[in-house]
């Protein structure tokens, strides 16, 4: 049996944040008799540490503490979870290098990407503080005489969250800051692949006085799908909020449904990224560095079909596949590098497979060959020239650093292409014309647009998409709403 090894592998500033235990009844204890998965350093395949294989049973006592803690965290008052919420986000800050530092090391992304991750995350438990003192209702004017009407927003209840390796600090604190803000307790299911940010993370809003049990964890890796199934059959968990795969997501939904719970789902992509003629060749370079391949193409809104007008195809391709060249690939923990390894082999091979199958179908590799580390989950970032449109990559989310171009020639045409999709998460295009600017952006069918930047997510705006990328919205004000009950209150006996 795996064994606890209690000790960072790398420096950390306050040792203590690295934990491998288990968070029971606000303790971190060791699970006796319980087996321990690995977890691994994908930029060296070797294992950074265990933690404990928690079970079905581990999950739904889990749920009964939260619970509990529903009972009276729900009742305290918005400026003592706004207070919370604010020491929180600043002992995350004052830990970002640590946080960091445990990124980087499970999940392989840059140091750069992975500070860039923890300031994101800490973002939304600051917005979400001043949110829980504006959870406003109304006052609704009465059609019967001698009524009152008001509504008052109150807590879900016990959330489940369930969050992906690709970005474990940002998208827990992305679901447990409007839920702590409203007053709800939250059971997060870790990535098996990342869990030492997590608990890490955890750790510091235990610190931060979140009361005991009103976050609880559950770490698993051969009981997911049983848990799984747990979080969404059980009555105490009023909501799920997912970050995954559509896959995953359309069964998190059928199997919530015998219970009717609220749902969260923000799900898979395949993002268009539009050059348009008039635009600014160097801006939209830019723009596609920073969507395709920050976290080494490992995000949900990564741009996936570069659409480049025909007038323009060839210099555009000649001066991104020189930045892609520039860009340094290598162990994250490195000085320098821009890209990290994949999460595993698996990544690896589908990023395999798209360049492969567009190479046969005409398009032609404009990036640099270069070796390829020796270990881990490493692929060098490649530009294809004219892709068909046809190929696997634009009906498939590559996750990867794999940048196609596609010629277009009419701005009728790349709306339809764009727009032929069972998804609709984000977009992009870059051009200077104003009119085309309004055209463009309300033609496209995704939940967000970006016009002229290839960085669109912030916590002050709701992040979310359409279609078979899911519903609901995570930051912005509208995302609270997601996290409460409306409630309609009518009083009578008025003169």
């Amino acid at each position: 049996m795996l064994e606890a090894k209690h000790q960072a592998p790398i420096r950390l500033n306050d040792p203590t944040l690295w934990i491998d235990d288990s968070l029971v009844n606000d303790e971190w204890v060791a699970l006796e008799q319980v087996p321990r998965f690995p977890v691994t350093n994908p930029a060296t395949s070797e294992v950074i540490g265990t933690v404990s294989d928690m079970t079905v049973e581990h999950c739904r006592e889990a749920i009964d503490r939260a619970h509990e803690a529903f009972k009276t965290f729900s009742k305290t008052t918005p400026q003592f979870r706004a207070d919370l919420l604010q020491d929180f986000h600043q002992l995350v800050l004052a830990n970002k290098e640590d946080l960091a530092k445990l990124v980087t090391l499970e999940n392989g992304k840059s140091l750069t990407d992975s500070i860039a991750e923890v300031k994101y995350a800490a973002s939304y438990l600051q917005w979400n503080s001043g949110e829980a003192l504006r959870l406003y209702g109304r006052t609704i004017p009465s059609s019967l005489p001698g009524t009152r009407n008001w509504t008052q927003l109150e807590p879900v209840g016990v959330v489940a969250a369930l969050c992906p390796w690709n970005f474990p600090i940002g998208m827990i604190c992305r679901k447990v800051g409007p839920a702590l803000a409203v007053g709800a307790t939250v059971v997060i299911k870790v990535p098996a692949e990342t869990p030492f940010s997590v608990l890490a993370l955890i750790e510091l809003a235990r610190r931060a006085g979140v009361p005991p049990n009103v976050l609880q964890v559950v770490t698993t890796d051969t009981h997911l799908s049983a848990i799984g199934d747990e979080l969404c059959t059980n009555k105490k968990i009023k909501k799920i909020s997912f970050t995954g795969s559509t896959r995953v997501g359309k069964l998190l939904a059928s199997k919530s449904s015998s219970t009717l719970k609220k749902l969260s789902m923000e799900l898979g992509g395949n993002a268009p990224f539009i050059v348009f003629e008039d635009a600014d060749l160097d801006a939209a370079v830019a723009g596609a560095l920073a969507s395709k391949f920050r976290g080494s193409g490992q995000t949900c809104v990564c741009a996936n079909r570069l659409y480049v007008h025909e007038s323009i195809h060839s210099v555009f391709a000649a001066k991104f596949a020189a930045a892609v060249d520039a860009m340094k690939v290598g162990n994250g923990l490195d000085e320098g590098t821009h890209l990290g390894p994949l999460i595993h082999e698996k990544a690896v091979a589908k990023c395999v497979e798209h360049v492969e199958d567009a190479l046969k179908r005409g398009a032609t590799v404009v990036t640099k060959q270069r070796p390829t580390p020796s270990r881990g989950a490493f692929f060098n970032p490649v530009v294809l020239a004219d892709a068909p449109q046809d190929c696997l990559l634009t009906d498939e989310e590559t996750f990867g650093p794999v940048a196609a171009l596609i010629k277009f020639k009419t701005e009728d045409e790349v709306i339809n292409l764009a727009n032929d999709t069972d998804f609709g998460l984000a977009g992009y295009f870059f051009s200077r014309d104003a009119a085309r600017i309004f055209r463009v952006a309300d033609a496209l069918e995704t939940g967000m647009v970006g016009v002229n930047t290839g960085v669109i997510s912030q916590a002050v705006i709701p992040f979310g998409g359409i279609k078979e990328s899911g519903w609901g919205k995570e930051g912005g004000a509208e995302a609270i709403l997601d996290f409460c009950k409306v409630k309609a209150v009518i009083v009578g006996g008025g003169k």
